[in-house]
């Protein structure tokens, strides 16, 4: 358990280590998390103990760390090595498990296997190192952004019909995007493909063709890459330490907390991979 004065890292998936989900090696859901008590329409506890100008504040995911200080359950906090940078790792409590995770983790990507990552912000970055990481021998990056294209080839044909030798081992979507989630569905090879839906949608259903479940293809979903949050968050940040893992190659851009709106437009314009906060206080 933490303790006052060591540095942590704020989980939006908790580990309370006692519940049936914490106790089973198979998943990485928390029974006594936020998500199992709170607001899915607003995506924050019921209850927050953060107020602004007077007024009570909901907690986005149980953490809201956009601000100087916040309150937060200790089964929803990392303990970490206190050299660690944490204008770095904080990096590690979201994006770079999800995709990591999704592809070590949930695939469980092969050595010598074929993957295709479906976009390449953080989280599909990060799903990409995870794949490399596994061993696989050839990895599909897809990606609409013109930004990004320097090495790639464009295709006005649905991807699923541009990959090679019937389809990939492995894809993971990290997009959030129903049509898109199935397109990678579509991209695995029959018999033993697998997909990951990694981007969270909560606006949209999704849809297949039984025939493609029926010929062998496995459809699955990954919350934060399957880390245990406590347990895993910890490790990652070792990885980093040791140089095992890239986390400084996220980083595009350093900014204020006053520049909070700034960030999120250039995420949302793909300027860049991933916005670094710098929320210390004053």
């Amino acid at each position: 358990m933490a303790t006052a004065g060591d540095h942590v890292i704020p989980l939006f998936i908790s580990q309370c280590r006692e519940c049936r989900f914490c106790k089973s090696p198979k998943t990485n859901q928390c029974d006594k998390g936020w998500v199992n008590t709170g607001r899915h329409n607003a995506m924050a506890p019921l209850e927050s103990r953060l107020t602004c100008r007077g007024k009570k504040v909901l907690q986005f995911c149980g953490t809201s760390t956009f601000s100087e200080y916040t309150v937060v359950n200790q089964m929803a906090v990392a303990k970490i090595d206190p050299a660690a940078p944490l204008d770095k790792v904080c990096l590690i409590g979201c994006g770079i498990c999800t995709g990591y995770g999704a592809a070590v983790n949930t695939a469980k990507v092969e050595p010598d296997s074929t993957c295709a990552v479906f976009g390449l912000g953080a989280v599909g970055l990060a799903a990409v190192m995870g794949c490399k990481a596994a061993g696989a021998k050839m990895i599909i990056a897809v990606d609409i952004n013109p930004e990004k294209s320097e090495k790639a080839k464009d295709h006005s044909n649905p991807i699923s019909q541009v990959m090679f030798d019937g389809g990939v081992d492995f894809s993971l979507e990290c997009v959030g995007k129903a049509a898109v989630m199935r397109s990678a569905l579509e991209s695995c090879v029959k018999g033993w493909g697998v997909s990951v839906i990694v981007g969270l949608n909560v606006m949209e259903d999704i849809s297949a063709r039984p025939l493609m479940l029926i010929a062998g293809r496995t459809w699955k979903g990954s919350a934060f890459g399957g880390f245990k949050g406590k347990d895993g968050v910890a490790k990652m940040v070792e990885a980093y330490m040791d140089k095992k893992l890239k986390v400084d190659e996220f980083i595009t851009h350093n900014m204020t907390l006053d520049q909070v709106n700034d960030a999120i437009e250039l995420m949302k314009h793909g300027k860049c991979i991933r916005t670094v906060l710098n929320v210390s206080p004053k």
